[in-house]
């Protein structure tokens, strides 16, 4: 008879994983006001509204001739030009009968309705010939066409990019809230670690995860406090694990996380705090795990560093994004595409398969999925999601998710 303590939990799906670590985090609360200079990557505290309209006032969007449309219905009007008028100027009233020399982003002239470029016109001797027949408001944009005073122009819990900078800078707004930068400690088990530079151990590996996870981090804006390479023994883990846990909202960790004699992870966490997660349906990346130590949340991620890498990407990244307060959907933009390949002999776990695009637009896959192979990560543009069972013949239409839309 089977002991019911000893009857393994079936493992979460992908979905059911990344729900479960969303639902429990925790965004940070405390904002701070930043230069809208330095806001690249901040994720916005309150909605921002515009006290201004965008444009300001009816401005020309084109080099030409500001004049009234009934002055040049004949297509071949010569009209005497009456003044000239830059962006950042006020022209005069338009007298009727009469154009103005405009340029790019000035202010239309009141008495002018529409815009003609200068490429349908002559001019001789200050009077302009319009050959064309404009109509009211052409080449005109109109005031409050982009943005209307009043209205708001980003939402909270926007991750801001440059464009948003823009934006916000374009109806003056110096300064804006945000809330404060999320603060992760990271560090990596293992007695084979090296770093690069130093003499390499028979058995030893240069420790590429210290790379590639800070790296990540940087990518979302994190604060990273780095505590190094951690023995392998569970009261140095614990330890580490105390320490890390200090003025952190995360602590992510890599390697150690398995059932062998030397992965102290998990019991290092269950006696310093709770694992609420272990082990997920995927791969490559099984053995990620996911719980608290104190006050900070706690993910541990494998040690195969293709495994740490598909796993940040696909569990940490948006629980992460979750965790700054990026608000609405963190599911990243995938496509479908063809296979350019068959991958006949299906896998129980839900695989994610390095491959790039082809100039013909088709998905090849790299001829090694192990998820020791780090280069698979520098070859392909980004990652095939393939659901449990699932073979793959040439030709068959595949989630692809790219990188670019999982990196930041």
């Amino acid at each position: 008879m089977t002991d019911a303590s000893t009857v393994r939990k079936p493992m979460l799906s992908v979905a059911e994983a990344q729900a479960f670590m969303l639902g429990a985090a925790r965004p940070v609360a405390e904002v701070e006001l930043v230069d809208t200079m330095r806001a690249n990557g901040r994720v916005l505290a309150t909605a921002q509204t515009s006290t201004l309209n965008v444009p300001e006032r009816d401005n020309t969007q084109m080099d030409g001739y500001a004049v009234r449309a009934q002055d040049c219905a004949s297509g071949a009007a010569s009209l005497p030009v009456s003044q000239r008028i830059a962006a950042g100027h006020v022209g005069q009233p338009l007298q009727p009968g009469t154009a103005a020399r405009i340029f790019t982003g000035a202010l239309i002239p009141d008495g002018a309705d529409c815009v003609v470029m200068q490429e349908q016109c002559t001019v001789l001797d200050g009077v302009v010939t319009v050959n064309h027949v404009p109509h009211a408001g052409e080449w005109v944009r109109r005031q409050g066409e982009d943005i209307r005073a009043g209205g708001e122009i980003l939402g909270a819990g926007r991750r801001l990019r440059s464009q948003e900078m823009g934006l916000a800078a374009s109806v003056g707004l110096a300064q804006v809230p945000v809330l404060r930068k999320l603060r992760v400690a990271v560090f990596f088990t293992g007695d084979e670690l090296a770093m690069p530079g130093e003499p390499l151990a028979p058995g030893a590996v240069y420790n590429s995860n210290r790379f590639t996870l800070r790296g990540l981090l940087e990518n979302l804006g994190c604060e990273i406090t780095d505590l190094g390479i951690v023995p392998d023994s569970l009261e140095a883990t614990k330890a580490v694990l105390r320490q890390a846990a200090q003025g952190n909202d995360l602590i992510i960790t890599s390697g150690g996380v398995s059932v062998g004699e030397e992965d102290h992870i998990k019991p290092a966490v269950e006696a310093e705090g709770r694992l609420n997660m272990w082990q997920i349906a995927v791969k490559p990346g099984k053995p990620l795990a996911f719980g608290e130590v104190q006050d900070a949340f706690f993910v541990g991620l494998p040690g195969n560093p293709v495994s740490s890498f598909v796993t940040f990407l696909l569990f940490v990244r948006p629980f992460i994004l979750r965790l700054q307060g990026v608000a609405g959907s963190l599911a990243p933009r995938s496509y479908k595409l063809p296979a350019a390949f068959e991958r006949l002999k299906a896998d129980k776990r839900n695989e994610f398969l390095r491959a790039k695009v082809n100039d013909e637009g088709e998905l090849e896959l790299f001829a090694n999925q192990s998820s020791g192979v780090l280069t698979s990560t520098v070859w392909g543009d980004g990652l095939i999601d393939c659901p449990p069972g699932l073979s793959i013949a040439r030709g068959d239409m595949l989630r692809f998710i790219p990188f670019n839309e999982l990196l930041y």
